[in-house]
């Protein structure tokens, strides 16, 4: 293993650099000469064409003669928006990829250090700048995979008539819930900023008619009384104390008959440790095994019934509020 070669960061910040000067848009614009390219992106053509002849030697463009560059099938992939939109030094992508150099911090102290960064915490920052919220907003709404609706529960679907999807964003996952069930009716609750953004993802869907949106935190009292109270990829953008308010809060929620707590994206079931991702960095979460999730969520008042993992091999427990499940049992 070549150790130097895993501490290299000369490829990504390259890649980054060629992304936020839309070089592979000035190359599919027919700017293949490094004058053009460093002139349509107003930038030094000499440390420009540093960094391609860099990015082509790793794979990324061609270049067929010094100074000229093409794209090929990598650099095409700089074309879509989810490339753009997380690649970009100037949007999120910078967030993100700053946000690294705390990791230190994060691992010495436990606490993530984005606010050290960015002078905010990284929710707050996103409020403020909305440009940036938009970006992120897009990097997880309907363009970010195809998100799994067809998770198992006990019993079957076709018992649930409401659906709570809780940290939604911009509501790809229940419009898919919805849309595969016409019978269910449902509710998203975020922030503000990303439930306005759902009317526009529950029109496209055709479920306008039987969605709302709810914007606010989910720290606070959640909507109560629906079949299921769903959690997808947010559980492990937190430390434990804000995860179980959060379950606390679902659970609080979910105490009618039948109730339950859906969580997915966030626990191993097979009690594989996790790796360290970008959340954890940003927010000082993790995936948890299923072990330490039981745990957590029998702190919370929730029982975990079921676990496993979907067909797209993304994991979900399934967990029933410790008295429904007591009067369930009776």
């Amino acid at each position: 293993m070549d150790l130097w070669a895993l501490a290299d960061l000369r490829t990504p910040w390259c890649l980054h650099v060629a992304v936020t000067l839309r070089i592979a848009e000035h190359i599919a614009a027919g700017r293949e000469e490094i004058g053009a390219l460093a002139g349509a992106a107003s930038c030094d053509a000499t440390m420009l064409g540093l960094v391609l002849t860099h990015l082509a030697h790793a794979g990324v463009f061609e270049e067929p003669e010094p100074g000229r560059f093409r794209l090929n099938e990598a650099a095409r992939q700089l074309l879509e928006p989810g490339a753009r939109s997380g690649l970009d030094l100037d949007g999120f992508g910078g967030r993100m990829a700053h946000a690294w150099s705390t990791l230190l911090t994060l691992v010495r102290t436990g606490k993530p250090a984005y606010r050290d960064v960015f002078g905010r915490p990284f929710w707050e920052d996103l409020d403020a700048h909305p440009e940036i919220g938009a970006a992120f907003d897009a990097l997880m709404g309907p363009g970010h995979g195809t998100p799994d609706a067809d998770f198992p529960l006990a019993g079957g679907w076709e018992a649930v008539r409401t659906v709570t999807d809780v940290g939604g964003g911009t509501g790809a996952m229940l419009a898919e819930i919805l849309r595969a069930r016409p019978w269910i009716r449902g509710t998203l609750v975020d922030l503000p900023r990303a439930a306005a953004a759902s009317a526009e993802t529950f029109r496209a869907a055709g479920v306008s008619d039987r969605a709302r949106a709810v914007g606010q935190s989910f720290f606070d009292p959640l909507p109560a009384g629906d079949d299921v109270y769903l959690l997808r990829g947010v559980i492990n953008d937190w430390p434990d104390p804000e995860a179980a308010a959060i379950l606390r809060r679902c659970a609080e929620a979910a105490q009618v008959v039948g109730g339950r707590v859906v969580v997915l994206k966030s626990v191993s079931p097979d009690e594989r440790p996790a790796e360290i991702q970008i959340e954890t960095v940003l927010l000082g979460g993790r995936q948890r095994t299923l072990g330490e999730f039981r745990t957590l969520a029998a702190g919370c008042g929730l029982e975990v019934a079921a676990a496993g993992r979907q067909k797209s091999g993304a994991s979900f427990v399934e967990c029933r509020p410790e008295a429904c499940a007591t009067d369930t049992a009776r």
